[in-house]
């Protein structure tokens, strides 16, 4: 009798001990959610500006409440190593300067207006130009150049960032006052999700995008014509010598813009095409397939020298596929190398460029009535 109840006391025991060591790998193999703050200089007025860091202890995502600018993302390559594959500057000065829009949120409108002109109702409307005869990303100070808000978010599954904006009535030449939220959330999956809401208290235009430049074999490797990409749009949009859409919406089968299986970017980048010629290189919007039926795989990049893999889900109707065509040497890297001409890329979700002026592209006004949403995924992976 007393051996059976030794026995049964140490199979009690044993089985609680199994119980605890399991419990306690698990909780070793469950990714460590953190979010932290620091300071990241000041403004010429003095304002200080502050960087976020998300990290789920396998990617870290780092964000400034200037612009909404992500300045950082670090993913481990095929073998470990931490590669940094966003394109930027390590203080506020580099992003006070004059850049080609790194890590930003764009609006009120990304990409660009013909002549910064557009009606609603029959008024015309008149923006800054900024962009040879046009407008381009919400004007001179467009939400890129504006300080946000910032609250933090956690979950049991997530962490990330509540940023807010109120962009006033005429801001730009934009009418109505759109309140807009732009959520960063990062959970343990290595997925980066940026979701848009905004309203406003009269008729508007809306368009917003996240510009982030991503070079998959690390931020200052050189240039990106090895990555493959894939694409799922089976047309995309013309466009004239100032970068405008013409109201074409053009079949990608037997042209340099067929993505829609895996492709290397410099495969066709030089080839003679007047629309090549145009861009100096790839900077259209591509027509997705199945919009309307909501977050869905819209594009991929990977870099076979890191082998870091990009996956881009939206509910979108177009993405921006640009390749650092007027990157010029003359802005130096995190690493103090340069950014040189296509050394990085970028995968802009967003509706169709000049949408106000082409009645045949998706509705880009938002009344009173409405509420503006939008999401895009970005999911990294070796």
């Amino acid at each position: 009798m007393t051996k059976n109840i030794i026995k049964t006391t140490f199979n009690n025991y044993l089985f609680l001990l199994i119980i605890i060591i399991s419990s306690c790998n698990f909780n070793e193999n469950k990714p460590i959610m953190t979010i932290s703050k620091s300071d990241f200089g000041k403004l010429p007025n003095g304002e200080r500006i502050h960087k976020y860091k998300l990290s789920n202890s396998i990617i870290s995502v780092e964000v400034i409440n200037y612009g909404g600018i992500i300045t950082n993302i670090r993913v481990p390559d095929s073998k470990g190593n931490i590669k940094d594959i966003a394109l930027g500057f390590n203080n506020i000065e580099g992003y006070i300067s004059e850049h080609p829009y790194f890590g930003s949120i764009i609006g009120r409108y990304g990409n660009r207006i013909r002549n910064g002109k557009f009606k609603i109702d029959g008024k015309e409307y008149s923006l800054a130009i900024n962009n040879g005869e046009h407008s381009l990303h919400g004007g001179i100070k467009g939400f890129d150049k504006v300080l946000w808000s910032v609250d933090k978010l956690e979950g049991n599954d997530f962490i990330g960032l509540k940023l807010n904006y109120l962009s006033k009535h005429m801001e730009e030449g934009y009418p109505g006052n759109l309140d807009i939220e732009v959520k960063y959330i990062l959970g343990n999956n290595n997925e980066l999700k940026i979701l848009y809401n905004a309203n406003t208290d009269a008729k508007t235009i809306i368009n917003l995008t996240q510009h982030s430049y991503f070079n998959l074999s690390g931020e200052s490797s050189g240039d990106i014509l090895d990555h493959e990409v894939i694409l799922n749009a089976d047309n995309f949009l013309p466009i004239d010598s100032g970068l405008i859409p013409t109201g074409e919406i053009r079949n990608v089968i037997n042209t340099p813009f067929d993505f829609r299986n895996n492709k290397k970017i410099g495969q066709d980048i030089n080839l003679v095409n007047k629309q090549l010629d145009y861009g100096i290189g790839y900077d259209h919007c591509w027509v997705l397939n199945d919009y309307g039926k909501g977050v869905r795989k819209v594009a991929q990049a990977k870099s076979n020298l890191s082998g870091i893999l990009l996956e881009v889900y939206s509910d979108q109707p177009g993405i921006q596929f640009y390749t650092g065509n007027f990157l010029d040497g003359t802005l130096t890297s995190k690493e103090g190398k340069t950014y040189n001409k296509r050394n990085g890329f970028c995968f802009e979700t967003q509706h169709y460029p000049d949408s106000p002026n082409q009645s045949n592209f998706p509705n880009i006004f938002l009344s009173p009535d409405k509420n503006f949403s939008s999401e895009t995924w970005f999911k990294f992976s070796n």
